[in-house]
């Protein structure tokens, strides 16, 4: 049996410390100690020349022959997939803290720990393992895998079907249909073969012709629903906001739904890592979020139903129910909060349009970075989503270009994310730039940039373009009742024409022009388009759910 991926520990000083604090990881993985920087560089060849792998690099906080940043910069180039952590003796914890804290907040290395003491610091047994967790779900091919995606070809709907899995927290793996995988899942498959097949935990086997049949496979359709019953409140969209209100409305009682059209967590759950959320000083990736916040909802009874896409929803007459259609079925709730979300505008550039899915990505696509190994990539957007797509994305590609319109990037995204970015040397920033052209024969190979001051073009090779150009809200299904701005985006609250508010006064804040309709998170006009804010307002909405249902009960 081959050795597991790699944990290299650097440690010139306390080397018995640091072997009995990570002794519980020999048996899955190769852990290796080393004495100093050039060690763990020739430890880390080594492995890595053999076909093998790191996972993690363990540091103590002083390096004999080199600062323990430059030397995980060193590391980095070698191994970008690979965590970084400094383990600080406690007689040292304290001295080094200000400059490797301000670093690790620069996105230099992931974890500033203090070294075990014992054998069951489960503290620093936490972070390390959360680590682990979170390099296992990046690796290119998941040592567990919960479903298995059989496919001759990395097709747009393959990829797309990876990535709908990656944001569900679903470990996953494409084989070729003459694999091992391959012939053990086509002999559970009655007929001609057809692909792509997913097979799943639940033991069934589908030929998936879109994501929607992969989420119905595993989490059903709303025809589950009695459709006698009137819910409480029905959610539409599993984003932060979505969230959010499912975790509250459930948690006080209200019998919630929530119907979300692709997979839960909205583009939030595309984000590699968030590092400003609260609560979470290591950062979090938007799945694990979206994941911890779905089970957190289920335990309070909340019912999930993805690949459900609401078609039109009829507002209700005063004391009846407001219904939403699906094509599986009706779903009646007293009450609707919509967090829908946004969706990246399209570039409209018809070349690059074709190759959607062939080089060609709106939004992160987490499985799509996987395949970017040794290409030059190139990201267009300037907000947090694009930063974060672009220091994820060179973990894999041999550059990352950031085309952005403006002069830089300091108008539309965080500081912390810049300067991980100027840390970085596989990005670049290309400001003052726009893409306006690109092709290939079946996929991506080239872009077209042209400078917007200059008019001036460049050609330039491209294996990779990932788009996150903004937002355009998900509202086709809005009926007309319910008040939009001019972009599509929902109003609420003082923003509703006074024509549609009663007896003089305005709806709630985060009410629609609606009785018993509401709306939080990035679909409503004039919010702040981040995933704590949209949190924030999907409790902030319960509430008034609650007060409305009240008052229902009351006048009844």
């Amino acid at each position: 049996m081959s050795p597991g991926p790699a944990i290299v520990l650097v440690a010139p000083d306390h080397p018995d410390e640091m072997r009995a604090g990570l002794a519980r990881y020999v048996h899955e993985y190769d852990v290796r100690v080393t004495g100093s920087c050039h060690a763990a560089l020739a430890t880390t060849h080594e492995i890595v020349q053999a076909g093998g792998t790191v996972a993690m690099v363990v540091s103590e906080s002083r390096l004999p022959d080199a600062e323990v940043l430059h030397c995980f910069a060193k590391l980095r180039e070698k191994v970008p997939t690979a965590r970084r952590v400094v383990a600080a003796h406690w007689e040292r914890f304290l001295d080094d803290a200000p400059d490797l804290r301000s670093a690790m907040a620069r996105g230099e290395f992931d974890a500033y720990l203090l070294m075990p003491r014992g054998t069951r610091d489960e503290e620093f047994h936490h972070a390390i393992t959360e680590i682990l967790s979170d390099w296992g779900s990046t690796v290119p091919d998941p040592e567990v895998v919960s479903v298995k995606i059989i496919s001759p070809v990395r097709d747009a709907l393959t990829l797309s079907i990876r990535d709908f899995l990656d944001r569900m927290g679903m470990p996953n793996r494409i084989w070729e249909p003459d694999s091992d995988a391959g012939r053990h899942v086509l002999e559970r498959w009655e007929g001609e073969p057809v692909f792509p097949l997913v097979f799943g935990g639940n033991g069934l086997v589908t030929h998936a012709t879109s994501v929607r049949d992969v989420a119905r496979s595993v989490y059903g359709a709303p025809t589950e629903i009695d459709v006698d019953r009137v819910v409480d409140v029905a959610i539409v969209g599993g984003g932060p906001a979505g969230l959010a209100a499912a975790v509250y409305a459930a948690s006080e009682g209200l019998s919630a739904i929530i119907l979300e059209a692709e997979a839960i967590g909205g583009q939030a759950g595309t984000s590699s890592m968030i590092r400003n959320y609260l609560g979470f000083p290591r950062g979090i990736s938007g799945m694990r979020l979206a994941q911890r916040a779905r089970n957190q909802a289920l335990r309070f009874g909340a019912r999930f139903f993805t690949g459900q896409v609401v078609e039109q929803m009829r507002v209700g007459p005063p004391g009846q129910p407001h219904v939403l259609c699906t094509e599986s079925g009706e779903v009646r709730a007293r009450a609707v909060v919509i967090s829908s979300g946004v969706a990246y505008r399209k570039l409209r550039v018809e070349s690059l349009d074709a190759l959607t899915g062939a080089g060609v990505h709106y939004g992160a696509a987490m499985s799509a970075a996987r395949e970017m190994e040794g290409q030059d990539v190139y990201v267009v957007g300037g907000g947090n989503s694009a930063g974060q797509a672009a220091v994820h994305l060179a973990r894999f590609a041999r550059s990352v270009t950031i085309v952005v319109r403006r002069d830089d990037l300091a108008a539309t995204m965080s500081s912390y994310l810049i300067a991980e970015i100027e840390l970085n040397r596989r990005i670049t920033v290309r400001p003052s730039a726009r893409v306006v052209d690109g092709g290939g024969e079946a996929r991506l190979e080239w872009l077209e940039l042209e400078d917007v001051h200059t008019s001036a073009r460049e050609r330039v090779d491209a294996g990779g373009l990932f788009l996150l150009l903004g937002a355009e809200p998900h509202g086709d299904w809005i009926p007309p009742e319910v008040v939009r701005d001019d972009s599509g985006f929902v109003v609420t609250g003082r923003d509703v024409p006074k024509h549609h508010w009663r007896d003089g006064l305005p709806p709630e804040n985060l009410a629609t022009s609606v009785p018993g309709v509401y709306a939080a998170g990035d679909v409503r006009s004039g919010s702040m388009k981040r995933v704590a804010s949209a949190s924030g307002e999907g409790a902030s909405v319960v509430p008034l759910v609650h007060a409305y249902l009240a008052a229902g009960e009351r006048a009844g």
